[in-house]
């Protein structure tokens, strides 16, 4: 459970009442429990309508104990069942009714409960060198001039990550109009910067003593891939001011 401090004010006392909490108490608060969560993922929050703190005459948001558990609710429902917010408000809305709600049971267990070990890392699919060749239609020099720019990249055992076909097609399809795989290097090197703002995002859920928070980790990691390559391609499209069907 959070720890909050005694004496919390309720939702709706005034913002000068000593038991309201300022964001940075708040995160504090929150830390032990959610080692990942931050000032602008609590500011979302609050622009969500998950929580509504109260301001002060300056405007600085003051937090009652009940607006952390509530945050504490919101947080553990995405962390431990994978719900999204709009799912999320609803069971807040019910238990604020008093209903009894029923979570999908997987995640975090309750205190005293085993966590089971967190499962392992799926098996990345694989292609041969040989098949790669095949499949991108191109031949042994090709593919060497390629991973020499770092656009591929083996495996330990020489083996290719089967995203290697995609990549190595769209290389092809871009050779068509004169663009060459030395010209791509900026592209890959961004690709790097964006994974490695990735990882660092999610780094500390790697790291997490919880078992069942650091098998989250892949599963924050592919959402966050998947609004860096939205991200990605609607700045190219405004860059260039086309918009794709």
């Amino acid at each position: 459970m959070l720890r909050t401090p005694s004496g919390g004010a309720g939702h709706g006392a005034a913002a000068t009442d000593s038991g309201l909490m300022s964001i940075g108490t708040v995160l504090n608060v929150l830390r032990d429990e959610f080692p990942e969560v931050t000032i602008s993922k609590i500011r979302f929050l609050e622009a969500e309508g998950l929580i509504e703190p109260q301001r002060t005459p300056s405007g600085y948001r003051k937090f009652s104990a009940h607006d952390v558990e509530r945050l504490g609710h919101v947080l553990r429902m995405q962390r431990d069942h994978y719900l999204p917010l709009k799912v999320i408000r609803e069971h807040l809305e019910a238990m604020e009714r008093g209903e009894a709600v029923q979570l999908p049971v997987l995640g975090r267990q309750r205190d005293g409960e085993p966590v089971p070990e967190a499962p392992e890392g799926p098996t990345v699919a694989r292609i041969g060198r040989a098949e790669l060749l095949a499949a991108a239609g191109i031949d042994e020099q090709e593919l060497e001039e390629w991973e020499s720019y770092g656009l591929l990249t083996p495996l330990e055992d020489g083996a290719y990550d089967a995203e290697a076909v995609t990549v190595a097609s769209l290389v092809v399809e871009l050779g068509r109009f004169g663009i060459e795989p030395r010209h791509l290097r900026a592209m890959k090197a961004a690709a790097d910067r964006e994974a490695g703002l990735v990882d660092q995002v999610v780094a500390p859920l790697k790291r997490h003593r919880n078992p069942q928070t650091r098998a989250h980790a892949e599963a924050r990691t592919k959402e966050l891939a998947g609004l860096t390559v939205r991200l990605h391609a609607a700045l190219v499209q405004t860059a260039l001011g086309v918009r794709l069907p």
